[in-house]
């Protein structure tokens, strides 16, 4: 069950201004990630579901997190349909993030009341995930849509919340071509943990990006 309600998923996300985003099979440096993140500072994280066993990585992480690291919302993302969430959500996570809108994985959500964030890519898609209860639209491909695209949708809906993925680095012309633009938050992944880091474990740095992209998005918003 979720230890986090979604107003205080949302109100994270909109005080952060960034989500960290990742998938690793193996359980130990998984942890070694979340961990070198929450010293740099940030307080949500999102475990992508994106290979065997993810979710037996995800009941660890999550475990870890409860445990060892208050006030750490650890979530999920690219979940694509309502079994899957629906196992998440009983293993703990705090939110669902989906690549693309579904309404099977909007009402197992709302039937919760657990925050989620579908994927969309036009103004129709982002209309109809509002609908269904989305407060914050994940903006997906970023790196296709770009900051206009935002500036585009905040003339006829200055109430909709972006939060782009993909696309975004820790560059601060980068970070606030998208602040500028209008975004709530950003999704940050192989930009921000990369293999590069992980495959050296190479930790500190992490923590020390982190920190670092947190303070610019601090000076930002």
């Amino acid at each position: 069950m979720a230890q986090y309600s979604r107003i205080q998923v949302i109100k994270q996300m909109e005080e952060s201004g960034m989500v960290p985003l990742f998938y690793h099979e193996d359980s130990s440096t998984s942890k070694q990630i979340l961990k070198a993140c929450y010293d740099g500072g940030a307080r949500l994280m999102e475990f992508t579901n994106r290979g065997d066993f993810a979710l037996e990585v995800f009941t660890d992480l999550i475990k870890y997190a409860i445990a060892d690291l208050p006030g750490m919302i650890v979530g999920v993302g690219s979940i694509t349909d309502a079994k899957a969430a629906s196992q998440y959500m009983l293993a703990g996570a705090n939110f669902v993030v989906t690549p693309v809108f579904r309404e099977d994985i909007a009402r197992i959500c709302n039937r919760r009341k657990l925050m989620w964030s579908a994927g969309c890519s036009s103004l129709t898609e982002i209309a109809t995930a509002e609908e269904f209860g989305c407060e914050i639209i994940k903006l997906f491909p970023g790196d296709i849509l770009g900051p206009e695209f935002v500036k585009s949708i905040k003339g006829p809906q200055p109430w909709t919340s972006v939060m782009p993925t993909g696309g975004v680095s820790m560059e601060y012309n980068n970070l606030k071509s998208w602040f500028d633009s209008g975004v709530t938050c950003v999704g940050m992944g192989s930009k921000l943990i990369s293999e590069e880091i992980i495959a050296n474990n190479d930790f500190t740095l992490l923590k020390d990006s982190v920190q670092k992209t947190l303070e610019i998005i601090k000076s930002l918003k």
